[in-house]
């Protein structure tokens, strides 16, 4: 964010200030929707700011999409919060647990729903298997991931969602935290000081 502009002729050049601090939202998790979070996941790492926000208010998405922002949290040197607003579902249900202990916020108003991963595959025989096979795979695997994150045994939340039929999972703010998904039941105030730099030549 470029916040220096001309005020006076005296200026002869505009400092450009890109190291405000980083808040991502997240609404859709898609191609665009990953790169962009990937962008931005990247900036903060320059910022000086001590934690990531990153706010998700989605119906879901593509699960790849998912996977390559879990990856830049994996890999970001900073801690990231994460903060429920009206809903986090399917994959922002996933990615909201990837929030570090102690930093997953959840507005009391806000819904939460798990569910199996979807498949779109069509075509020959071989081809579906293959595709059932992957889902299958990624199903465990984001259960699991969403289990050890909120500190519960890997088959916690599989074993939830199997004994529930498969049917989508509605979870309240209430019910987020008395699964460990959620730690605090409030959107935290973010605060930011902007310092803005003058260069004379």
């Amino acid at each position: 964010m470029n916040v220096i502009k001309y005020f006076s002729p005296l200026i002869k050049k505009e400092e450009l200030i890109d190291d405000l601090p980083v808040i991502i939202r997240v609404k859709k998790f898609d191609e665009a929707g990953a790169k962009e979070f990937s962008a931005q996941m990247s900036k903060a790492q320059n910022t000086g700011q001590p934690v990531v926000p990153v706010i998700i208010d989605s119906y879901g998405g593509q699960v790849y999409s998912l996977m390559s922002m879990i990856s830049d949290i994996k890999y970001s040197k900073i801690p990231v919060a994460t903060i429920a607003q009206g809903k986090a579902m399917s994959c922002g249900a996933i990615l909201f647990s990837f929030g570090e202990e102690g930093k997953r916020y959840m507005d009391p108003d806000a819904t939460l729903m798990i569910h199996d991963v979807s498949s779109m595959g069509w075509g020959k025989v071989e081809e579906i298997k293959a595709d059932a096979k992957e889902v299958d795979r990624l199903n465990k695997k984001v259960y699991r991931m969403m289990a050890i994150n909120c500190g519960h045994s890997e088959d916690y939340f599989l074993e939830i969602v199997h004994n529930r039929g498969h049917a989508d999972w509605f979870l309240t703010a209430e019910e987020c935290k008395g699964h460990n998904l959620a730690n605090h039941l409030h959107v935290p105030i973010l605060k930011i000081n902007v310092d803005v730099r003058f260069k004379f030549e």
